[in-house]
């Protein structure tokens, strides 16, 4: 897989993506997370000229995508239990596949951590059984909830990999 800057001229299939995405969730149970168009195209748009929004290619095209924030989260400066650690860290949002192939989120994350940010902060609903499996396997920590700009709660998670030799 690779992984680039998302461009603007591939808006129509990144938000084909996220609307794969909102069905899953609902097929999954989580009729709750990802209402009223979220994330909107504006959102991602915004995301993609702050540089920020990543694309996932294989050899058939798009598969994913994602935004990778550096730096303080304000949604994270208060949380119901406590992170592992206050160093410097990037958080994982908006992610989002379109299932033709398993191994995405691993993927993400690897690319993320060696070339972005060791250490990484990702939240989601409690209905999000998918990705609650996911951060399970992956090595997250669940460090506790956080609350969203509309007030909701969402399970918040941390993992700090490896680096260096």
């Amino acid at each position: 897989m690779k992984i680039c800057p998302s461009v603007l001229s591939d808006i129509d299939a990144i938000m084909a993506i996220y609307d794969h995405a909102r069905q899953l969730m609902r097929e999954s149970g989580n009729s709750v997370q990802w209402v009223n168009g979220y994330p909107q195209r504006s959102l991602i748009e915004e995301d993609i000229r702050k540089g920020v929004h990543y694309s996932v290619f294989d050899d058939n095209g798009l598969v994913a995508v994602f935004t990778l924030i550096v730096g303080d989260d304000p949604t994270y400066g208060v949380i119901e239990g406590e992170w592992l650690n206050s160093q410097p860290y990037g958080t994982i949002h908006r992610i989002g596949s379109a299932s033709r192939r398993g191994g995405v989120l691993h993927e993400v994350l690897a690319w993320s951590s060696a070339n972005v940010i060791s250490n990484i902060r990702i939240d989601t609903h409690a209905d999000n059984a998918p990705m609650l499996h996911l951060l399970k396997k992956e090595g997250f920590d669940y460090c506790g909830i956080i609350y969203v700009a509309d007030g909701t709660p969402r399970k918040a998670f941390q993992r700090q990999y490896e680096t260096g030799c």
